[in-house]
Formats: C-alpha cells, structure tokens, sequence
C-alpha cells in the first residue's frame, strides 16, 4: 500500500501543473504518470491538501467518466471558461478534452 509522503504529494502536483488550460486529466492517468497505477484515489486524497502546498489547477483533474469532484462547487465554471467541452449529463467530454500526456 502506497501512503501520501510529501515526495509524493509534490510529484503529483507537478503533474497537475502540466495539464494545460483548455484541458483535463483523470485521477487514474496522474495516478499512472506517477508510477502508482491503482492509486487513483490516494491522488483525489492528496488534492485535497493542494491548497497548503501552493496554487496548482486542481480544476482540471475528473473521474475516469468526466464527472467533476463533488466538493468543488465552481469546477464547471472554471473548465468552461478554459473551453473544456462537456456532454449534455454534465460530464466532461474526454474525447474533446483530455490531455494526451505522453
């Protein structure tokens, strides 16, 4: 079991910082980018602590379907602004939207 270190916590929030405006990544890629591919939800948990660490677009990281966090009120309003599409359910559109991280 991987546990939340800042090393960690740091790596993910560099890979946070990559996804570019306009675009969106899901728990699960920043979770593989970062060599720990069944820890999606360790990298929602270190999200969550975003805001101690410094200003990352944490807007931009979905589910696996697009749907957004729960908790996060204006998250829509911020990828709309950014051009991110969504589908008619609310979800966002990751064939449109999802960055292609190589």
């Amino acid at each position: 079991m991987t546990t939340l270190n800042e090393d960690l916590l740091y790596q993910i929030y560099s890979i946070v910082e990559e996804i570019p405006k306009g675009k969106v990544a899901t728990y699960g890629q920043i979770a593989a980018l970062s060599g720990h591919d069944k820890n999606s939800r360790l990298v929602g948990k270190a999200l969550k602590y975003a805001e101690m660490y410094g200003e990352f677009p944490c807007h931009r990281v979905v589910n696996h379907a697009g749907r957004l966090a729960p908790n996060f009120p204006n998250q829509k309003e911020l990828l709309i602004k950014e051009g991110v599409a969504f589908k008619p359910n609310g979800y966002v559109d990751l064939k449109q939207s999802k960055w292609d991280a190589k």
